[in-house]
């Protein structure tokens, strides 16, 4: 049939062993032809943790784990993508995809997450400069890419800052090079995702599959299946 020129790939006649994908035009007899692709795209989950979860499967003290809250796989195991230490709430994204979680997680790719920090005290311009240019810690040199003031009231003041690592407490220990104390710290974007108002502490949301397509970098296939979910309550 395909050396007869009876079937076409987007309007060109086909050849023996040409490759076609989920956007090509297959027409029989000039009949375009339905195809069905099975296409593995990665889960990706939001979590809001809250202050008092470890980001491990053991723990020795027996404290809450977040993956005591994540809905169960089939096949494979969540990945954390990052961490945040026990007293860091916000935005923590899981994956069943190791290579997606290699490449959120990897230096070279320079990916910026935001922080909502508050502060015992407000910065003064000199500490602020300093923050910006680069605090040096004991694992290298730090730095923010952003500083925003977010205001307050008493003792508290809010900022919200930007970097691209992930260290262990980075952000935290760049304060207390300063000698300010953090009181409080939540994560509200890795990369480009921001964690949406309406998921609140405890609760998990899944990804739909073109979001996902997006953050890998690849083009969302048509006809592809929207998945997703609302976010859910948390484990009892």
């Amino acid at each position: 049939m395909i050396v007869a020129g009876r079937i076409s790939v987007n309007g060109q006649p086909a050849s023996v062993g040409q490759k076609v994908g989920p956007t090509d035009k297959v027409r029989v007899n000039g009949k375009l032809v339905n195809l069905n692709f099975s296409i593995r795209v990665p889960r990706v989950l939001m979590y809001h943790k809250p202050e008092g979860e470890i980001v491990s499967r053991d723990d020795p003290e027996g404290r809450v784990s977040v993956f005591d809250r994540l809905p169960n796989l089939r096949r494979g195991r969540w990945i954390a993508v990052g961490r945040l230490d026990i007293n860091t709430c916000g935005l923590l994204l899981f994956t069943n995809d190791g290579t997606l979680a290699n490449r959120l997680m990897h230096p070279r790719y320079q990916i910026e997450r935001e922080y909502a920090v508050r502060l015992l005290g407000s910065l003064d311009e000199e500490q602020i400069a300093m923050l910006k240019e680069g605090i040096e810690l004991e694992d290298g040199p730090a730095r923010f890419n952003v500083i925003i003031d977010g205001g307050g009231e008493g003792v508290n003041h809010w900022y919200r800052v930007t970097l691209s690592e992930g260290r262990n407490r980075e952000v935290r220990r760049m304060f207390e090079a300063l000698g300010i104390t953090v009181s409080r710290l939540m994560r509200t974007r890795y990369g480009p995702v921001t964690m949406s108002p309406r998921l609140k502490r405890g609760q998990w949301e899944e990804m739909a599959v073109p979001d996902v397509c997006r953050l890998t970098g690849v083009p969302v296939p048509q006809g592809l299946r929207e998945r997703g979910r609302k976010p859910a309550s948390p484990r009892r």
